[in-house]
């Protein structure tokens, strides 16, 4: 029998749980990058600074921006 504590990770346990925090890293940097994430920090900061104002759809929300993209390019690739 060994001294090991059952609840104590393994080296495993701990590169397996790195790999995984880096991997949520890596798709939050993407999503975030490509605009994914662009409507829920919409709703999430309305909710924040205007709790009595209703958001737009998620539909109505990517409309409204594709046309503002139209309309001021700014500073985009394409």
């Amino acid at each position: 029998m060994t001294d090991v504590d059952a609840t104590t990770p393994g080296p495993l346990q701990r590169l397996g749980a790195q790999v995984v925090r880096a991997g949520r890293g890596i798709r939050w940097y993407v999503t975030t990058l490509m605009g994914d994430r662009a409507y829920d920090v919409y709703v999430t900061h309305l909710r924040a600074q205007h709790p009595d104002a209703n958001p737009l759809t998620e539909r109505q929300f990517w409309r409204q921006r594709t046309a503002e993209q139209d309309r001021n390019p700014g500073a985009r690739c394409c």
